[in-house]
């Protein structure tokens, strides 16, 4: 990954082949997201997923941490009235949601630590991979604040009821160690390793077939979230019988090759 950058910026976008890179670059305060943003996330995702050149998507970080998090700070100052603020909390909510649902399979190049919102970022990508020295807490408790509905959910299905009571109701830090354990890390590694494990991971997943990709990741979300559209899981599952994906994958496996999608 590029050296931490001379100055901070919004998010910054890299294409590289068939995938795509966000990297969070505000390195000196620890890549805290800013209101102005939220937005320009939210456009990059939609440039992504309307690229069908781009296959998978990897978010990080500059510098020494992935990222610390909505600048609360910043909701407080923008919010004068309680409606505003809650649309601001909003806003966060409705990013990690976008990113969740992104067509594309999504990877969290964790680099560092991950704090506070950033926690449920990164838990909205389909695969965490993090150093072995990063670090997560999620301080909502200890702030006063009852996090948004659909953060909650995600832990609890991504993490299980027991570690999403230990991490929101404690605000208490794990390791990476930790992380690996409870589930919240798909893989752990060396810095010098990151990238290797990032590009292994990466690789696979730009040579699956999108189509039926996009669509199990689709089930697989609805299924946690207790939300399956069972008419529309059966009809992708239909429409790959006969579709153009499966004719290659047939072809392919019988010419002992890798398949081209």
């Amino acid at each position: 990954m590029p050296d931490a950058a001379e100055t901070a910026s919004g998010p910054v976008l890299e294409i590289s082949g068939a995938r795509a890179t966000i990297r969070l670059n505000r390195p000196k305060h620890l890549n805290r997201l800013q209101a102005e943003d939220l937005g320009e996330l939210v456009n990059l995702f939609d440039r992504i997923e309307a690229d069908a050149s781009i296959r998978v998507l990897v978010l990080t970080g500059t510098g020494r941490a992935f990222s610390a998090g909505y600048d609360l700070n910043s909701v407080a100052e923008r919010a004068v009235s309680a409606r505003e603020q809650q649309s601001a909390g909003s806003a966060f909510e409705v990013v990690v949601n976008r990113l969740e649902d992104l067509a594309v399979p999504t990877i969290c190049r964790l680099n560092g630590g991950v704090y506070g919102g950033a926690t449920d970022l990164a838990l909205a990508c389909d695969f965490r991979i993090g150093v072995d020295t990063a670090e997560m807490f999620m301080p909502a408790a200890r702030l006063g604040l009852h996090y948004y509905r659909s953060g909650i959910k995600r832990y609890v299905t991504r993490l299980g009821v027991d570690n999403a009571k230990m991490l929101f109701l404690t605000a208490s830090r794990i390791t990476a160690p930790e992380m690996l354990r409870i589930g919240y890390l798909t893989a752990m590694v060396p810095l010098d390793l990151l990238d290797e494990e990032v590009d292994k991971l990466a690789n696979v997943l730009a040579g699956n077939a999108p189509v039926a990709m996009a669509g199990m990741k689709r089930a697989i979300n609805e299924f946690a979230r207790g939300e399956l559209d069972e008419a529309a899981a059966d009809a992708r599952h239909r429409d790959s019988m006969r579709g153009e994906e499966i004719k290659e994958g047939i072809k392919a496996f019988a010419e002992k090759r890798a398949p081209k999608f």
